[in-house]
């Protein structure tokens, strides 16, 4: 039973200083945030592989037990057929090989133009993946959130396979009006999708999404937190992945929601000594 806990990013401009040493160079900041985090949200990949050398360069700057999970590339989830897609699925499996024992969970984000005809091709997809790797699928369509027959036979895919259903709890960010260009941005861009409990694998995922204040956020992650828990006591992994909507205080967030799960975060790197509990 673990907790893997992380952001959607392991750099951001308003975190040296905070989460981050002021002195590191960009591509030195995953050594801080590996410092205070045991996994990363990895979305580069959905918009291309990284290359090798990166690669290689990330699994070193991280402590062994930390976890990388990645999306698959949108030629893959949001291009032609799924069952089509197969090959260049394995294929970028392969060039993750640098850092497949840090490689936590592979994420399939499929669009809200995927819906119930797609199942089948996401059956033979997710049957034609190595068994050495964990999964998620992240599903939009209106279809899946309907608790009709379309989402049933997505769970029972999903129970079969042993992949986890992603839940996304964007609820903070559409709670309130947009003050901001980020929050607009985001209540554009981020999916309004139910919140639908459920665990289909052995990993349950949650990527919670919260406004960027974040004292309004308490409301939406508190009743996560007996969840999560039992999750744990069943025996089962949790990743939970915080973002707001401009980042810049997700890494406070997310300290915050740790210690409500009584697995409090190493002080940040970047601070000044002195007890984490200063932040709040």
């Amino acid at each position: 039973m673990s907790l893997y806990l992380g952001l959607s990013q392991w750099s951001h401009p308003a975190w040296p200083g905070q989460l981050l040493g002021r002195e590191l160079k960009a591509t030195e900041h995953l050594l801080d945030y590996g410092r205070v985090f045991n996994a990363v949200e990895g979305n580069t990949s959905f918009y291309g592989v990284p290359d090798g050398a990166s690669l290689q360069r990330w699994a070193a700057q991280v402590p062994e037990g930390f976890r990388f999970t990645f999306k698959f590339p949108s030629t893959i989830s949001h291009q032609g057929r799924l069952a089509d897609n197969i090959a260049p699925a394995l294929d970028f499996i392969e060039q993750l090989a640098p850092l497949r024992r840090q490689l936590g969970m592979l994420m399939l984000q499929l669009p809200a133009a995927c819906g119930p005809e797609q199942l089948e091709g996401l059956e033979q997809l997710l049957a034609a993946l190595p068994d050495d790797i964990d999964y998620g699928v992240e599903v939009r369509h209106p279809a899946f959130f309907a608790k009709g027959e379309a989402e049933r036979m997505l769970n029972r895919l999903l129970l079969e396979r042993g992949a986890n259903r992603i839940i996304m709890d964007s609820r903070p960010v559409f709670s309130r009006p947009p003050t901001t260009p980020a929050l607009a941005d985001a209540q554009q861009k981020k999916p309004k999708v139910p919140v639908h409990i459920i665990s289909t694998g052995n990993t349950p995922v949650i990527r919670f999404i919260g406004h960027p204040e974040t004292e309004l956020n308490r409301p939406f992650w508190q009743p996560w937190v007996p969840r999560i828990q039992a999750w744990l006591e069943e025996g089962k992994s949790v990743y939970l992945f915080v973002h707001t909507a401009d980042n810049r205080l997700a890494p406070q967030l997310a300290a915050e929601i740790a210690n409500a799960l009584h697995q409090p975060l190493p002080e940040f790197p970047g601070l000044a000594p002195g007890p984490q509990g200063s932040l709040f």
